[in-house]
């Protein structure tokens, strides 16, 4: 499913045309991003929690010369998937 099969979805399900549907996904998509990037945790029942993670910097290696090299610390957005999502997806 890609955003615009999403924002129909939304629409079908809400009754909202196509084009408040398509903000309510952008505005919710933004704030996830607004607060994850603000060191916030997301947390929706049912759904699951993003959130941002510290990646310690380590050595990895160049695949294509096998040189190695320095991976620099980071922080990544992550997601774990709620208990109830995870099983909806493996049908039980």
């Amino acid at each position: 499913m890609n955003k615009a099969e999403l924002r129909d979805a939304v629409a079908g399900a809400s009754g909202l045309s196509s084009k408040e549907a398509e903000a309510a996904v952008d505005a919710t998509l933004q704030a996830i991003v607004k607060a994850v990037a603000d060191g916030e945790k997301v947390s929706l029942h049912g759904f699951g929690t993003f959130e941002a993670r510290e990646r310690s910097a380590r050595s990895g290696r160049n695949p294509q010369t096998g040189e190695s090299i320095e991976i620099a610390a980071t922080t990544a957005p992550a997601f774990k998937a709620a208990s109830a999502f995870k099983q909806a997806v493996a049908g039980s």
